[in-house]
């Protein structure tokens, strides 16, 4: 089976061919940092605009790359959501146009189970059931996956994600934008131990996340050291923010599957090529017999080779999305009580644990 799969949930204009859920032809993405970069974060008018600039000839590249033509397609998969709607409508609506013009199913795909799946377009494979950890910008989240289409959440962040704690960081600190790649690299040169920023545990047997204390804590640090006119090392806030953020994530998500008796855990999205939290997540996984899986730092980002796997399980359960399917901005399934349903459109299905 031959899968389009297109992807514009924020500031990434993505399109990628998959064969039979394993073989990658083509993944293409154009970045728009250099457009937001200015603004220090995504302004979704100008996303939108880039998009819808950029469509076409990513779909055009990427099909070219493969080697293959539409005629050849038997299936589309396009971010439905959650992110920012604007966005999501121009490939959503790119996606319709191809569907209907050339008579081929399309599936609405959630991102964050394009994230979840991630590590299956990968050689090394975890096995169902995992515990797994997606860390990006707008999510914070973790999930117990039971197979490739029914995932049931366990925790998610109550304010900042930490992808968009990073950026906040980086901005207090005067750095260019995204920050997270800046801390990081900066980080390298710090000392994490030098500050001693708080961790938000909410509870011992909570699984749910919160940067935004961490976040305001970092901002106190510098700007009373601003007023006094004292100087502090950056590479030392850097490593010690970062560090805060990394134990958190790791110690959770490990929690997760000592609480549900699972011995895999995946890790998955933007903050997921941060090369700290994948070595603690090696070493921790290591120490407690737990196996680690992690995709390639080039699918960790938005892509839309992951929303076209997603889309081959959607087909394979004989799912397809109707034209008057509309995006979200919010995942319908982010919700402790909650299950994705094994058969997502028309609209992004929900269904009560029992």
């Amino acid at each position: 089976m031959l899968i389009l799969g297109i992807e514009s949930s924020c500031d990434e204009t993505a399109a990628a061919v998959l064969r039979d859920g394993n073989i990658l032809l083509s993944n293409v993405i154009n970045s728009q940092v250099a457009v937001h970069s200015p603004y220090g974060g995504v302004v979704p008018e100008l996303a939108s605009r880039k998009h819808l600039e950029n469509i076409y000839p990513v779909v055009e590249a990427a099909l070219k790359q493969a080697g293959v033509s539409l005629d050849d397609l038997d299936g589309l998969a396009v971010t439905q959501g959650p992110g920012l709607v604007g966005s999501l409508l121009i490939g959503l609506s790119f996606a319709k146009a191809i569907s209907a013009v050339k008579s081929i199913p399309y599936v609405g795909v959630d991102h964050i189970v394009g994230h979840l799946l991630s590590p299956f377009l990968e050689k090394k494979q975890p096995e169902f059931p995992y515990i797994a950890l997606v860390a990006s910008g707008g999510h914070s989240s973790i999930f117990l996956v039971q197979d490739h289409t029914t995932i049931q959440p366990l925790g998610r962040t109550r304010d900042d994600a930490a992808g968009e704690a990073f950026d906040k960081v980086g901005k207090i600190l005067g750095l260019e934008y995204p920050g997270g790649p800046v801390i990081s690299r900066l980080a390298e040169q710090g000392n994490p131990a030098a500050i001693p920023f708080p961790r938000a545990w909410l509870g011992a047997d909570s699984l749910d996340f919160s940067f935004s204390g961490l976040k305001t804590s970092v901002a106190n640090y510098v700007h009373q050291h601003q007023q006094k006119n004292e100087p502090f090392n950056i590479p030392d806030v850097c490593a010690s923010f970062q560090e805060a953020v990394v134990e958190v994530l790791c110690e959770k998500t490990l929690k997760a599957a000592q609480m549900h008796g699972i011995s895999t855990v995946a890790l998955a999205g933007g903050v997921a090529a941060n090369s700290r939290l994948r070595a603690a997540l090696r070493n921790l996984g290591a120490q407690r017999n737990i196996r680690i899986f992690m995709p390639s730092l080039e699918l960790c980002t938005d892509n839309a080779a992951m929303i076209a796997l997603a889309g081959y399980y959607h087909f394979a359960g004989k799912a397809t999305t109707s034209f008057d399917t509309d995006a979200y901005s919010r995942s319908p399934f982010l919700h402790p009580d909650s299950v994705l349903a094994k058969s997502p459109p028309p609209s992004p299905a929900v269904r009560a644990q029992p």
